[in-house]
């Protein structure tokens, strides 16, 4: 039988809104890891130069009034909470106020459709954290399923990959190289999940329908590596990728962040302020996708991952473009382990 859930919450990694939320933004983020100093002040350093704000938090706020407004177009009364792992408002809180607004059990949809630690145990972790933290009488937190091959998430980043190759001169459009960005990780952990399969799935549905013909070759790249440098990370890096890609010939690139579906600040500094500048300087022309979370097709998505579990549309397909099958509605305990001690 269906479950019964009276809330839709929204979670994502948070931001800072201006300068003064950077330093204590930076905080939680590092809380009880050994980061140097003088690596702090070098990240606080970044986000001022776009004036301390993350584009995250404010996009948030958009997807989660669109996804209210989708709601009340299906005729269907479930409150809509948004909460953040790391900047206000904090998911502690957010659970406060949905047990206070009489919430008993709710769905969650996390800001990452992959399968990781970072993206699906520990907002798991998380998310348990927040109900311990708030005490008797908060709500039971269930997850949507991962989803990296919905038609929601995949239609929407086809179109926004094709608007940006669209950017690119005329005279080098027809030969650019598609490159898909996602967050690094330890490779120990990609070798214990389906980080990988999933995002090169995502990333084959996306250049089957920009390319059909195959004229642009595509890879999969990362970004935001962090950590000691003696521990092996997803590799290539996306600026040397394109540094490489120059060595060979290529002249233009374009970047589509498909492990970002909603538009943050990493996807600002490592692609547009660094990838950009290392394409640059090395003669080839770059363009970057936008984000896919204000398409439309996107807010529709959300709202279906949660009606699936409402049952309130039998009709409704379990859609999966990809090649992984639908995954089931909540993870096994075996799932994305964390870091060995």
């Amino acid at each position: 039988m269906p479950e019964r859930y009276d809330g839709l919450l929204l979670v994502a990694f948070g931001g800072p809104e201006g300068p003064d939320d950077v330093e204590p933004f930076l905080a939680r983020v590092t809380s009880g890891r050994p980061i140097p100093p003088d690596r702090l002040a070098e990240i606080a350093d970044r986000y001022r130069s776009v004036g301390g704000r993350s584009p995250l938090n404010g996009r948030m706020r958009t997807l989660r009034d669109a996804i209210r407004a989708e709601l009340d177009r299906r005729g269907l009364d479930v409150p809509v909470f948004w909460g953040n792992r790391n900047a206000d408002p904090l998911l502690a809180d957010t659970v406060a106020a949905m047990r206070d607004a009489g919430v008993r059990r709710a769905l969650a949809w996390t800001a990452s459709p992959y399968a990781s630690y970072e993206t699906c145990r520990r907002y798991g972790e998380n998310l348990e954290a927040a109900r311990t933290a708030v005490g008797p009488g908060a709500p039971l937190l269930d997850r949507v399923r991962r989803h990296h091959d919905h038609p929601g998430l995949i239609n929407p980043a086809a179109d926004r990959l094709a608007e940006a190759l669209d950017r690119l001169p005329a005279d080098r459009r027809d030969r650019a190289h598609l490159l898909f960005s996602a967050h690094s990780i330890p490779t120990a952990l990609a070798d214990t999940c389906a980080y990988v399969a999933q995002l090169r799935d995502t990333a084959r549905l996306v250049a089957e329908r920009v390319d059909p013909q195959r004229r642009h070759d595509h890879e999969v790249v990362w970004q935001s590596r962090s950590g000691s440098p003696q521990v092996p990370w997803l590799e290539p890096d996306v600026g040397d990728r394109i540094q490489a890609l120059a060595a060979t010939g290529v002249d233009a690139v374009a970047v589509s962040p498909v492990g970002f579906p909603v538009e943050n600040f990493e996807i600002t500094w490592d692609l547009d302020v660094e990838a950009s500048g290392r394409a640059a300087d090395a003669g080839v022309a770059f363009t970057r996708a936008a984000a896919v979370d204000d398409d439309p097709r996107f807010v529709s998505m959300v709202v279906d991952l949660l009606v699936e579990r409402l049952g309130h549309e039998p009709e409704l397909i379990r859609s999966g473009l990809g090649s992984l099958g639908v995954p089931v509605d909540a993870c096994s305990k075996a799932c994305c382990p964390g870091p060995r001690p």
